[in-house]
């Protein structure tokens, strides 16, 4: 969110989150709980190259 330069959480989260896990670019840390409280998103191997590396 903070490399796109976007503030406001819920039009990230309803517009670019989605489809960057629809194109496989993020996953979930717990694919198992989508709705958890302790829930973070990551960069894919995918998402790691299109962004020129990185951690």
């Amino acid at each position: 969110m903070a490399q796109l330069g976007l503030k406001d959480r819920m039009h990230f989260s309803e517009e670019y989150l989605p489809r960057a896990m629809a194109e496989g670019y993020v996953e979930m840390t717990i694919p198992v709980k989508p709705g958890s409280r302790l829930q973070w998103y990551r960069r894919t191997e995918k998402g790691r190259r299109a962004n020129g590396g990185g951690g």
